[in-house]
């Protein structure tokens, strides 16, 4: 379906649209299609753009991701259908492993994302038909089974979108957690390392940008730039931001 530009919902449309023909070829799960519809709910609360809490929660994580030891972004269907060119463009920026871990998981829809990622330009990607596999302790669904060289051995995860016991769960296993939720109470947001509330297809793009202009800075002045973020107060400047953008309907 072809969406005019000038249509005034243009970016919602046409990101729905994605996301449909994601289904179609395989890559997204009929159940992504119920959480994009979620997370675009809670999109309106925040009148789509992106925050200045947002922005300081994507400079938090840039500043983590380029100085972690071994990072790994974890890849699922909505993510591979929305912003796959700009997920392997973030993880050339910051040297990171790219690894697909689905809930509804299928060797079919591992490989399609795969596939869809390497067309955008992305090496090795973890996470396909794992070997050999580590399992997360306390994570109930497929998501437990992970690449041992990937997300086993990673030190910092980027986990886009809402998955609040795998959040947990690598948070216990000391692993640092990289956050994008739409929902600012959900498990996810509040079990993180670093949440960054905002729509993924504007966060992706913005945390590549601020990489690229924090690549240069000396390690002590990234891990400064973590120590002085703190996600439990950004949380509550972000659920600022929604009621005082809610109160502006009135």
């Amino acid at each position: 379906m072809r969406i005019s530009p000038n249509h005034p919902r243009f970016r919602s449309l046409e990101t729905r649209e994605r996301l449909v023909r994601g289904f179609q070829a395989g890559i997204v799960a009929p159940q992504g299609l119920i959480a994009h519809g979620r997370g675009e709910a809670f999109d309106y609360l925040f009148g789509e753009i992106t925050s200045k809490s947002s922005r300081a929660a994507a400079k938090a994580a840039a500043a983590l991701l380029l100085s972690a030891r071994n990072p790994v972004i974890s890849i699922n269907g909505n993510t591979a259908a929305l912003v796959p060119r700009d997920m392997v463009r973030l993880a050339h920026s910051v040297h990171a492993g790219l690894e697909v871990n689905l809930f509804h998981r299928s060797v079919v829809r591992e490989r399609g994302i795969a596939s869809l990622l390497k067309r955008n330009g992305a090496g090795h990607v973890f996470g396909v038909n794992a070997s050999p596999r580590f399992r997360i302790p306390g994570v109930a669904s497929a998501r437990r089974i992970v690449d041992a060289r990937g997300i086993g051995a990673a030190d910092v995860v980027l986990v886009p979108l809402e998955d609040g016991d795998r959040a947990e769960a690598l948070r216990r296993a000391g692993k640092m957690v990289i956050a994008i939720d739409l929902n600012p109470m959900s498990r996810t947001a509040r079990a993180a390392t670093i949440t960054i509330v905002d729509n993924i297809i504007r966060a992706v793009p913005e945390l590549v940008r601020v990489t690229m202009k924090m690549k240069s800075l000396s390690r002590s002045r990234l891990s400064a730039t973590v120590a002085r973020f703190d996600n439990e107060r950004n949380l509550r400047k972000v659920m600022k931001d929604m009621i005082h953008y809610m109160q502006g309907w009135s």
